[in-house]
């Protein structure tokens, strides 16, 4: 099969990798990819905001299938596209993306289907937002309706800090979505995420992670895209699975069933335990970066058996075998980010660098210029190691970290310790 990946960052390259392994790729494509895919891979650069742009390469390439990484081409009906010219894809149509891609739909569907989630209220004026504020106790939960990059949620004490982020989304300068925000009720408790594929017959279950999104040690600093991940989650249990399963995800498909719009990808669900319980805090439609590095290392060439069967509408047909063992990423990334990342810093010493056979780099912001290695900014690579547990990953990791003496980077220290 020839496979065409969509993306640039470290969950592409990470799948890249992985699908590489299986024997039933014979070639890959990545658009636009990075440094790290085109060792791969072959990348083409072309605007992915396109959807003609992606068809035309597929039909120029003879391209079999699909693989879509970001959330933003889904919301763009890229699947749609696809489909429609008999092209194998597996995620989400632009309607069933409204899973990830409104939090409002997705809110409205909770209450609808009684799906164990926080209480909430949406607002489309900032002064309605702001009254309605006053009146709740702290800590305070603000979202943005649309996509934004993991940087469209504000937990915060301080409710001056809120109202300047009320301010920011109503201004367009916060998410893609200028005219709604989401006010939740604080939930108290521990975090998980679980992915699912799912097809028209099937949910199946593909593994779990814990991720860590604030920018600094100890969940400081500002919301970012992901600053590590590891898996499996400690706090999933098959009792708390079984509860995932029957009172969230399947009245979720249910949901989307009744309303004519069929789910078919992968469910990413982000999940709090509270008091006990599952409760939703948020669905993606993809595999989340950086917890794409972690799994990929954990299920391998799997990867492209399921997305292969999903787009098959053939999961039932599947086993996935999710190792006796933890994998941990940790994100480096440049020193700015992810407020004022700069870009052009070079890196081939942190590339050149002799690390152990355990550890497995995955580009994100990389390009390569005149045989020199550069970041684009932001998030530049994810240090990822397979392991018999947690303990002995996180050992690796930090001790590949603590080789880096590039005076342009950071990275948390604490991945996988809390």
């Amino acid at each position: 099969m020839k496979i065409l990946i969509i993306g640039n960052g470290g969950r592409e390259h990470a799948l890249t990798w992985a699908i590489s392994q299986n024997p039933r790729c014979t070639k890959i494509y990545c658009s636009p990819g990075n440094a790290g895919t085109a060792e791969l891979a072959t990348n083409i650069y072309i605007d992915i905001t396109s959807n003609n742009k992606i068809l035309e390469t597929c039909l120029e390439y003879a391209i079999d299938m699909v693989v879509v990484g970001p959330e933003k081409q889904f919301e763009q009906g890229l699947t749609n596209v696809l489909i429609e010219k008999n092209i194998l894809v597996f995620g989400p149509t632009k309607e069933a993306s409204l899973l990830e891609t409104s939090k409002s739909f997705t809110k409205n569907m909770c209450r609808h289907k009684n799906i164990p989630s926080g209480k909430y209220e949406i607002f489309s004026t900032e002064a309605d937002a702001q009254i309605f504020l006053r009146g709740q106790q702290a800590p305070y939960v603000i979202k943005a309706d649309g996509l934004a990059a993991g940087k469209g949620v504000l937990v915060s004490s301080d409710i001056e800090e809120c109202f300047q982020f009320i301010s920011s989304i109503f201004k367009g300068k916060v998410g893609t979505e200028k005219n709604k925000v989401i006010i939740e009720e604080y939930l108290e408790g521990q975090e998980m995420s679980v992915f699912f594929a799912i097809d028209k017959n099937t949910i199946k279950f593909v593994g779990s992670a814990k991720d860590y999104k604030r920018a600094f040690d100890n969940d400081l600093g500002p919301n970012t895209g992901g600053m590590g991940a590891f898996s499996p989650s400690l706090l999933l249990t098959e009792k708390n699975l079984d509860k995932i399963v029957n009172k969230i995800v399947k009245p979720t498909i249910e949901y989307m069933k009744e309303i004519g719009t069929e789910f078919s990808g992968i469910l990413y669900a982000g999940l709090i335990l509270n008091n006990g319980e599952p409760k939703l805090i948020e669905y993606n439609v993809r595999f989340g970066d950086p917890e794409c590095q972690a799994l990929c290392m954990r299920l391998g060439a799997q990867i492209l058996d399921i997305y292969f069967s999903g787009a098959k509408n053939e999961l039932s047909n599947l086993s996935i075998n999710e190792a006796d063992d933890s994998a941990i990423t940790v994100i480096v990334a440049e020193k700015g980010y992810p407020t004022k990342p700069k870009s052009g810093c070079e890196l081939n010493d942190i590339f050149n660098t002799k690390y152990e056979n355990a550890l497995k780099i995955f580009h994100a912001g990389t390009y390569l210029e005149n045989n020199f290695l550069r970041n684009s900014g932001g998030r530049i690579f994810s240090f990822t190691v397979r392991a018999k547990n947690l303990e002995s990953a996180r050992a690796i990791v930090y001790r590949q970290l603590n080789e880096i003496e590039n005076k342009n980077i950071f990275y948390r220290t604490d991945i996988g310790r809390n």
